[in-house]
């Protein structure tokens, strides 16, 4: 009788902990401290093989400019893989926790 009320209750902590990760708030501003445009730019969860979209669409991210990007995309996840294109063919990757880290600055 105690184990089973034991069980219960971690599965009910166990419940409230996945809860809270889904709760949590996965948008993160974006600043452009590069000296370069930003043409592209990519964040998929760390447990995808694929990258999404570009969050850009049409636009581009200039010198100095900033965006907020909303990460929740549903999974759980907090860590993404982020890829940055810029007008000059260069590319950076980077691998940030974005449920812990509200801005995000991009140099090279």
């Amino acid at each position: 009788m105690h184990f089973t009320n034991a069980t219960v209750a971690g599965l009910a902590l166990l419940t409230l902990s996945a809860g809270a990760s889904f709760a949590l708030d996965r948008k993160l501003t974006v600043y452009n401290k590069s000296g370069y445009t930003i043409t592209e730019f990519y964040g998929s969860n760390s447990g995808s093989d694929n990258w999404e979209e570009d969050i850009l669409g049409k636009d581009v991210l200039p010198p100095g400019g900033s965006v907020t990007i909303d990460f929740n995309d549903g999974s759980g996840y907090c860590m993404f893989d982020f890829l940055v294109k810029f007008e000059d063919g260069d590319e950076m990757t980077d691998k940030i926790d974005v449920c812990t880290v509200g801005t995000y600055n991009i140099t090279n």
